[in-house]
């Protein structure tokens, strides 16, 4: 296909171009794929800047969408390429390959760098999605800091820097430029741009941004940075952000009161308790969704309020596909049980081939789990409505599977649903994805492209 890029592409891509050490916080939907391939197509094969080139992605972002835009656009004809997922000898048979890229799930950073025995002679590295690097106790960010200071160029990508709050970004800049301009220690950073917020006695649970903190942290990594908005510069169609109640009957919602109040709770003569706030936070949304797993994994049922709301939901579409994000276990297999119950004809979103069953725009029901396949899937040609069946707490996660549907192609109104059980914990998740998004959004507007200088 003849790659005729929007002028935020080649702006883009001419910023990689120009910046041995680049941040390029793209959007859903913006092509940061091509944008990408594009500069390393000029660095390996027009201008020989550079040798060999790693790519670290997700694992179906790795094993898919990589290989795909690498065969899909004629001006990258002659760009080689060696997927190495899989057993460690498939890893490792592509990984002897002499070809211009190698491309590699983040699962297996650690692997390459420390038990793999291949020398690690890459003189550039993408990180697709960068947020996955945001934990500096992590294995991977430890491998790839490792051999950060052998590698000349560096470009992380994602939509999604700062999910989880400003804390995030050091680690992620920390890889990049090792420490120039956040600093080279955590402690530093928080203690230079944060104040301790909740904490007990001398443990501190949370920080937050010291006043002018925000804007000076932005500041510091503006040079290297560039982040665009898809509604900047594509005419997407309409979203539209639904929430569909369930209500619990009182017996149902006097069981869930008593265990967010005492943190233990018995369901047909089986004690279900929380050691801690992390696990009761856990065990309350999977009570709002229906269900709950006691001792040794055993599911506990107690409602099939939201089901009931989703076979409405898949009723109202009247035969358009739908996608159905779900969280636990249990969810997947009810769920599952209730389509077939109403001989509804679905298929999990797991193998590469189903992406293209669901593309084809003949599957009634898609389920997705947005930890496996929220990130760059490209979905939209076979459905626009999106049901959160459970809801998460990660916004990255939570943005990266809604823009699965409301992406660049799509061309229909993409119609979010999410089923809240009213009096739940779902209230108080829906409430922090958007309080994180005006912070993501602050960082973005902060170092936003601005096209107009660079014509």
């Amino acid at each position: 296909m003849k790659y005729t890029p929007h002028e935020y592409q080649t702006y883009a891509t001419d910023f990689i171009l120009k910046h041995p050490v680049s941040a390029v916080l793209l959007e859903m939907g913006l092509g940061k794929s091509v944008i990408t391939l594009t500069a390393i197509f000029d660095l390996c094969l027009d201008s020989f800047l550079i040798r060999k080139v790693l790519v670290i992605a997700p694992l179906r972002v790795a094993k898919d969408t990589w290989p795909a835009e690498i065969k899909k656009w004629d001006h990258l004809n002659g760009l080689t390429y060696a997927v190495a997922v899989g057993t460690e000898q498939e890893r490792l048979s592509a990984l002897n390959k002499k070809t211009d890229i190698h491309i590699i799930n983040r699962e297996n950073v650690d692997w390459l760098v420390n038990k793999s025995g291949i020398s690690f002679d890459y003189d550039m590295v993408i990180v697709d999605e960068l947020s996955s690097f945001k934990s500096y106790q992590a294995k991977r960010f430890k491998s790839l800091l490792k051999v950060r200071p052998f590698v000349k160029r560096i470009v992380g990508l994602t939509g999604t820097p700062s999910s989880n709050g400003l804390m995030d970004l050091w680690a992620e800049f920390r890889i990049l430029d090792l420490g120039k301009r956040l600093g080279r220690y955590i402690t530093h950073y928080r203690s230079r741009y944060f104040a301790p917020d909740k904490r007990n006695g001398q443990v501190v649970f949370s920080y937050k941004p010291l006043d002018g903190a925000e804007q000076k942290i932005y500041d510091a990594i503006s040079d290297i940075t560039i982040s665009m908005r898809s509604a900047d510069y594509l005419k997407l169609p309409e979203c539209v952000i639904n929430e569909v109640p369930a209500y619990l009957t009182e017996k149902e919602r006097s069981v869930y009161d008593t265990f967010r109040e005492d943190m233990v709770v018995k369901l047909k003569n089986v004690e279900i308790d929380a050691l801690n706030a992390a696990v009761l936070s856990g065990k309350l949304l999977q009570m709002a969704n229906g269900a709950v797993y006691g001792e040794d994994k055993q599911v506990q049922y107690l409602h099939d309020r939201k089901l009931d709301a989703l076979e409405d939901l898949i009723e109202g579409a009247n035969g358009k596909p739908v996608l159905i994000a779900y969280w636990y276990q249990h969810d997947l297999d009810r769920i599952k049980e209730r389509l077939r119950k109403l001989n509804i004809h679905f298929l999990e979103m797991k193998a590469s081939g189903t992406i293209e069953r669901w593309n084809s725009g003949k599957i009634p029901v898609a389920l997705i789990h947005p930890a496996s396949a929220g990130h760059g899937l490209n979905l939209q040609a076979g459905g626009s409505t999106l049901i959160w069946f459970g809801l998460t707490w990660s916004l990255e996660l939570y943005q990266q599977t809604n823009a699965r549907l409301w992406r660049q192609g799509q061309q229909n109104t993409v119609v979010l649903h999410h089923i809240i059980a009213k009096g739940t914990i779902d209230e108080d998740v829906m409430k922090a994805l958007k309080r994180k998004e005006k912070t993501q959004s602050s960082l973005i507007d902060a170092v936003k492209a601005n096209l107009e200088v660079w014509r």
